[in-house]
C-alpha cells in the first residue's frame, strides 16, 4: 500500500511512520510543514528505509497538495495545530490549518481518486463529561478553539463521504505520551523541567481527569482503522488509564527525584473542561484492538527516553 502521512514529522505521526517502514511493507511518503513541534531528527530512524519520501510543505497548499497526492491508495491525516493553551491566545493558525487544510486534503483525495482517508480526531471534541464515557454517537461540544477546529474538520470529513461517497474513517484518541513528543504537552513539560532542576504549574486544584494513551497504542489502533475501518464510521481509541492531572504529577514527579515543592499551583485555564473519558467498545468489538502498554511501565519508559535524549528536546526556547 502507498500512504500519504500528512503531520508525519510530528509526535504521532512520526510514531506511525516509524511503525509502517520497520515494517517494510508499505510505501510511505510524510507531508509535513515542519512548524515548531515537526522535527525530521524523529523520522531519522527509518530516513534511509526503502519506500519512504519526505516532503516539505503545507497541507493548506493546494498546489502542493495536488502535486503530491496523486498514485496514494490512503491518507492518514495526523497534521494539525494541537495545544489548547496555543489556541485561546491566537485562534487562527488552528482554523486555518485544521479546517481549512482538512478541506484541501479532501478536495485532492477525491479528485485523484484515493480508497481511503483516515482523519485523526481527539476526544476534546465532546467537550466535558462527568461521569461515564462517550460513544462514538455522542454529539460534539468543544470548548477551546483548537477542539472547536478539529470538530470543524471532523464534520468535513463525514460530510466528503456523505456527498461525494468517498471512504473516510475518523477516530478520535485520548491523551497520548511516549516518546518524541513536543515539550508543551503536560508529560514532556514536566519531565524535561523537572530533569532540569526546574519548576513545573499546575492548572487549579489539579482535579481534572484525562485518560491515558501510549502513542504505540494509538498507532496500532490506527492501522486497523486504516486496514480494516468501516467507511463513514468514527472510532474511539482510548487507554483506559484516567488519572486527575496530580496523580499524575506525583508519579512524574516520584519518576523524576523530585517533590511538590518544585509544583508552582496556577490559575486555572480558560474553558477548561474537567474530564474526558471514551468508550473503546467500538474498535475492541469490531477490529480487535486493546491498548498492550501498561501505563506504569509506558511512562517509565518515557521518563527514560527523555532523560536519555536531552540533545532532543533542550533546544526548545520555549519549553
Amino acid at each position: 500500500m502507498r500512504i500519504l502521512v500528512t503531520g508525519g514529522a510530528g509526535f504521532i505521526g512520526s510514531q506511525f511512520v516509524r511503525g509502517l517502514l520497520t515494517r517494510g511493507t508499505d510505501q510511505v511518503t510524510v507531508l509535513d510543514a515542519l512548524t515548531y513541534a515537526g522535527n525530521p531528527a524523529n523520522l531519522a530512524p527509518v530516513a534511509d528505509r526503502p519506500g519512504y519520501t519526505f516532503v516539505h510543505g503545507d497541507i493548506r497548499d493546494a498546489g502542493t497538495v495536488d502535486e503530491v497526492m496523486p498514485g496514494h491508495d490512503a491518507v492518514v491525516h495526523f497534521a494539525a495545530e494541537s495545544h489548547v493553551d496555543r489556541s485561546i491566545t491566537g485562534a487562527a493558525p488552528f482554523v486555518s490549518t485544521n479546517v481549512l487544510g482538512t478541506q484541501v486534503l479532501l478536495d485532492a483525495a477525491h479528485r485523484h481518486g484515493v480508497a481511503r482517508f483516515v482523519h485523526i480526531s481527539t476526544d476534546e471534541v465532546y467537550g466535558s463529561i462527568d461521569e461515564g464515557a462517550w460513544t462514538e454517537s455522542q454529539p460534539l461540544a468543544p470548548s477551546s478553539p483548537y477542539s472547536a477546529s478539529k470538530a470543524g474538520a471532523d464534520l468535513l470529513a463525514l460530510a466528503y463521504h456523505r456527498t461525494h461517497g468517498m471512504d473516510v474513517v475518523i477516530t478520535r484518541c485520548s491523551n497520548n505520551y511516549g516518546p518524541y513528543q513536543y515539550p508543551e504537552k503536560l508529560i514532556p513539560l514536566f519531565v524535561t523541567r523537572l530533569l532540569d532542576g526546574g519548576r513545573v504549574p499546575l492548572y487549579g486544584d489539579g482535579g481534572h481527569i484525562r485518560e491515558w494513551l501510549h502513542v504505540e497504542d494509538h498507532c496500532r489502533g490506527v492501522e486497523l482503522v486504516l486496514h480494516k475501518g468501516r467507511p463513514g464510521e468514527i472510532y474511539h481509541i482510548g487507554g483506559g488509564t484516567e488519572l486527575t492531572n496530580r496523580e499524575l504529577v506525583d508519579r512524574l514527579l516520584a519518576a523524576c527525584g523530585a517533590d511538590w515543592s518544585r509544583v508552582d499551583h496556577v490559575a486555572d485555564r480558560k474553558g477548561h473542561d474537567r474530564r474526558y473519558a471514551l468508550c473503546s467498545d467500538k474498535i475492541r468489538d469490531e477490529l480487535g484492538f486493546v491498548p498492550q502498554v501498561d501505563f506504569e511501565t509506558g511512562l517509565a519508559q518515557t521518563v527514560a527516553w527523555y532523560a536519555e535524549h536531552r540533545e532532543w528536546w533542550s533546544r526548545h526556547a520555549d519549553r
